[in-house]
């Protein structure tokens, strides 16, 4: 007999509910968390390194445990909250070198191009495998609406 085990906080005014835990919905084994799956390109739901075809590249399968990757959709969100992100870092360190340095043109467009690539695909790696992780944890789809008269049934 499988005890039931609160595992989320209930939020009280927000109306939101605990989740019991009970063993027909317990993590099963292998799974890794979500940092460590999304830093080493681990499946998420056995934990081989089959994540990433290419670089920043999907997989369309698992190849250990027939996961389907393609049903998943991580979409562009990483990508251009990297740039933003990334963008206005990079802009800070070079204007902070300007101040500080004074470096001719040419110094700032060796310096900061590769590392401006190199910060972006770098992170997108990590961030497109965080999030898909993150759908397949929380059994995420695309919503769907609902007719009013099928909410009453």
């Amino acid at each position: 007999m499988a005890v039931p085990l609160c595992r989320n906080l209930c939020l009280g005014r927000l109306g939101r509910t605990c989740t019991l835990v009970t063993g027909d919905n317990l993590p099963k084994q292998g799974q890794p968390e979500t940092l460590q799956a999304a830093l080493f390109g681990l499946c998420p739901r056995c934990g081989e390194k089959t994540l990433f075809r290419t670089f920043v590249g999907f997989a369309d399968t698992c190849r250990a445990c027939g996961l389907d990757y393609r049903s998943y959709n991580v979409g562009d969100g990483p990508a251009a909250f990297l740039t933003l992100i990334i963008g206005a870092l990079i802009c800070a360190l070079a204007l902070t070198l300007e101040v500080f340095v004074k470096p001719p043109f040419w110094v700032h467009a060796l310096l900061w191009t590769p590392v401006t690539v190199a910060a972006v695909f770098g992170a997108l790696r990590v961030s497109k495998g965080a999030l898909l992780v993150l759908e397949h944890k929380n059994e995420a789809h695309e919503g769907q609406l609902v007719d009013a008269e099928d909410e009453g049934s």
